[in-house]
């Protein structure tokens, strides 16, 4: 991975202006140079230049330990905002500065020849603005974005993005050397490509950002607002066109993008692709299931974990019955497979484990379901692991039952020891919350499981869920998780006060945040907290209505 030393430092300035349709703001085109950026269409910007810490000299409205306590720096940070000034001046031909009188720089005032003069030159700006009274409104300037070009890019930028108020008396023009053509738009207009003009990467995610405001005075009210400012970091992942695109820390894969391609070399999917082998480490390697659908996401995960020192391999929930998903988690595995181990009996991650064993031979570890409805009931292990107890596949591979009941009262989660990762099954599932499905599913014991695993396991770096990607900041995920249960519950418990109701009736107050196409799986998570109030105490059924308890 590229180190921090070979980034680039770099500004950009993002002009805005309201106009009759609503806020426009000003996007350059770049000139044609066979690198990464030709032709792109972009925010006036670019690198730092040493002379632009002197710039201090003519600069007006913030000092230095004031820029850089803003940027997040030790020192330094007033480079930063004059280089964004600078940089706009040499491209779009605008000055954010004001004459000797304290009056905006006009452009009856602004030599055209006066940018070529600046281009370039190590005193440029500088011997400028003193020959000619200038003092440059830095203060004009905020920030609102701070983001580094994902690696595998021969060239790569730390960028710290600005926002201003175009000067009235100014007209942006392109310098007809670094930028060949230029366009005022509303951010919608250019993300929709109007005009010809076509946006990507961070400038897209940006536009995407401002098209939210309905003035240019709201975009900076916005910014001024902000507080600290992030650095934001996107990884390069293959979409389904096969094209590299960026992705940003809230995309469900960017976490998963750091840890299979750091490097940016294409490894990483936007996309979990059913049937398509995923090295997630030197020990694991993902494989989902064809099954894709609403309760399953992308298709179910099977993952195969190796004892590298003897290339023998563990497969943990093979899957549904389907045999060419067994043949493809056969053809995957860098070695024999000699140990199948499943989470929970459900009928997508189970079935598979009595077809892989015939082809294999694999000893099958899991539990046995009590409960028939939607399991799979056939499913007929070794033998059914302790919780805690602890599987040595090699001397350097190490996987730990957790009996994580909730989703299903025999859920079991694995823990690779060495890597710190928890392959989770059911009981995490990336981008939605689980269902609990009475008798089996329980949200007392869920929550408690939760709960557990937060506390046992704070070191965890990686949730390997049974659908999705790898999962980053388990400790995150875990309150997360708990704190929206227990809002879902405080609704519940508020639509009770109100009157004795039915289950149907609760569902649509208590899920009417909701799609209606999800009920028939929210009504079941409903009445496992309904259970759950009753076993506490809380609430109870009277003739088909719950109530809370002593309510009538």
């Amino acid at each position: 991975m590229t180190d921090a030393s070979s980034l680039r430092a770099s500004s950009a300035l993002v002009l805005v202006r309201d106009a009759a349709a609503g806020p426009e703001v000003l996007l350059l085109r770049r000139a044609e140079r066979g690198d990464q950026n030709s032709g792109a269409w972009v925010f006036p910007g670019g690198l730092l230049d040493a002379s632009d810490g002197a710039l201090a000299q003519v600069s007006s409205g913030r000092d230095e330990a004031g820029a850089s306590a803003r940027l997040g720096l030790a020192s330094g940070g007033l480079a930063w905002y004059a280089a964004a000034v600078r940089e706009c001046f040499e491209e779009a031909g605008v000055l954010l500065a004001v004459d000797a009188q304290g009056r905006d720089v006009a452009a009856a005032a602004l030599d055209a020849s006066w940018r070529s003069h600046v281009y370039g030159r190590e005193q440029g700006l500088l011997q400028l603005c003193r020959e000619q009274g200038f003092t440059l409104a830095l203060d004009r300037l905020l920030a609102f974005a701070h983001i580094v070009t994902p690696p595998g890019l021969p060239k790569r930028f730390d960028t710290r993005f600005f926002l201003a108020a175009a000067p009235a008396q100014q007209p942006a023009t392109h310098d007809g050397i670094e930028m060949t053509d230029h366009r005022w738009l509303a951010p919608a207009l250019a993300l929709q490509g109007a005009a010809g003009v076509s946006v990507v990467g961070p400038v897209r995610r940006l536009l995407q950002r401002l098209a939210a405001f309905d003035s240019a005075g709201a975009m900076l009210g916005w910014a001024a607002a902000l507080g600290d400012i992030p650095c934001e970091r996107p990884q390069r992942a293959r979409d389904a066109a096969g094209q590299l695109i960026p992705l940003f820390p809230e995309h469900p894969g960017w976490a998963e993008a750091r840890q299979v391609d750091p490097d940016g070399r294409g490894i990483a999917r936007t996309h979990v692709t059913p049937g398509e082998p995923m090295r997630l480490s030197g020990r694991v390697i993902r494989l989902t299931a064809a099954n894709p659908g609403v309760m399953t996401g992308p298709g179910t995960n099977s993952y195969l974990v190796g004892a590298l020192g003897r290339n023998e391999w563990a497969a943990i929930d093979p899957g549904p019955a389907d045999a060419a998903h067994v043949a493809a988690l056969r053809a995957a595995a860098p070695g024999p497979i000699r140990w199948i181990l499943v989470t929970h009996t459900h009928l997508d991650h189970s079935p598979g484990a009595a077809l892989l064993a015939h082809a294999t031979g694999a000893t099958v570890l899991g539990r046995r379901t009590p409960h028939a409805s939607w399991q799979d009931t056939d499913f007929e292990p070794a033998r059914e692991p302790r919780d805690g107890e602890r599987l040595a596949l090699d001397e350097g591979t190490t996987l730990r039952a957790l009996h994580t009941p909730g989703h299903a009262s025999n859920h079991l989660c694995w823990l690779l020891e060495e890597e710190s990762m928890l392959f989770t099954g059911d009981h995490v599932m990336q981008g939605s919350t689980v269902v609990i499905n009475p008798p089996d599913g329980d949200m007392a014991a869920y929550l408690a499981s939760l709960r557990r695993l937060r506390d046992e396991l704070p070191a965890l770096q990686w949730i390997a869920p049974g659908h999705g990607f790898l999962i980053g900041q388990p400790a995150r995920v875990w309150d997360l998780l708990i704190r929206h249960r227990e809002q879902r519950e405080m609704k519940l418990l508020g639509a009770l006060t109100a009157q004795p109701q039915p289950l149907d009736a609760l569902l649509a107050r208590v899920y009417d945040d909701v799609p209606e196409a999800k009920h028939a799986a929210a009504r079941r998570s409903l009445l496992a907290s309904l259970l759950k109030l009753q076993g506490e105490g809380r609430a109870q059924e009277v003739m088909g209505d719950w109530r809370l308890e002593g309510n009538g």
